[in-house]
């Protein structure tokens, strides 16, 4: 099983650029779909970005597209988000999480293994 825990969070400027990363101390890294979300205070979890167990398939929430690339390493076991011309809008804290279970790509109850967020702030 994937043990999950996000780093690379932090404060930027409306324009910058950050990049994620998600590291697994678990095992079958390389075996789980994996995915990103957000959640802004007093928001619900959001869908961000997915990604396959290969890397060859990847998903984008409308929001985010042509600005966040999700890739991932499985020879290192670590996911990336690279966020770049970011927007106060995109304030929240991140989690990576496995796919675990059957359901949507962009619905949180298929996800688990969720690592602990890593905060990212937007400044105008």
């Amino acid at each position: 099983q994937v043990q999950l825990a996000e780093s690379g969070g932090g404060l930027v400027q409306a324009g910058g650029s950050l990049r994620l990363s998600c590291t697994n101390s678990g095992r079958a890294f390389s075996t789980y779909a994996l995915a990103w979300f957000r959640q802004a205070p007093g928001k619900e979890r959001d869908f961000v970005s997915f990604i396959t167990s290969s890397g060859s398939v990847t998903y984008y929430a409308d929001s985010v597209k042509g600005r966040f690339t999700i890739s991932r390493d499985n020879a290192k076991n670590t996911l990336f988000l690279q966020m770049n011309k970011l927007e106060p809008e995109d304030t929240a804290v991140y989690y990576c999480a496995a796919k675990v279970r059957a359901g949507s790509y962009h619905g949180a109850d298929s996800f688990g293994s969720w690592g602990q967020g890593t905060q990212v702030i937007v400044s105008s």
